[in-house]
């Protein structure tokens, strides 16, 4: 069985990572679409596709890299086009899994069967880019090798940037 998830991953979070495990438990692969792919550098979306992918490998690298695809996914504005993009870019799916409500309604109209995953509360990327603005504390919502990663491109400051 081969599952879906999808996110933009503005930065790749320890809520995300524990998605990606728990589904990987239950399929014997997992896509993985970062989504808003043509993105970036924007107060909601500041880091490049190159850059999440980064995160997410960094984030993955203690995994079978086999039962795992990246995917980039751009936004059409449009949510037929959006999964019919889908459809055309990435192999066929049986599973969506999700947090997302949009995403969910995307994917309920075409049929698919949708598996909702629990948000760990207090983490999302929306609040680690509002905690690293206020200089509050944000980092231990952040798997290590990402932490990292952002200091070592800077990440930080463009964040506080574009606000």
């Amino acid at each position: 069985m081969r599952g879906l998830f999808i996110g933009r991953f503005q930065p790749f979070h320890k809520g995300h990572l524990k998605d990606i495990e728990d589904a990987l438990c239950e399929v014997d692969e997992l896509l993985i679409g970062i989504g808003s792919s043509q993105k970036s550098h924007t107060k909601e979306n500041p880091f490049t596709v190159n850059e999440r992918e980064e995160m997410i490998l960094l984030s993955l690298k203690h995994l079978d890299n086999n039962k795992f695809n990246i995917f980039t996914i751009p936004d059409f504005n449009d949510d037929k086009k959006w999964v019919d993009y889908i459809e055309k870019t990435v192999p066929k799916f049986d599973i969506v899994y999700t947090g997302n409500d949009w995403t969910e309604k995307c994917f309920n109209k075409n049929g698919y069967r949708i598996k909702k995953v629990k948000l760990i509360e207090g983490i999302s990327s929306t609040k680690i880019r509002e905690e690293i603005i206020k200089n509050d504390s944000w980092k231990n919502m952040l798997p290590k090798e990402v932490l990292k990663y952002l200091e070592s491109i800077e990440g930080i400051k463009r964040v506080k940037k574009l606000r």
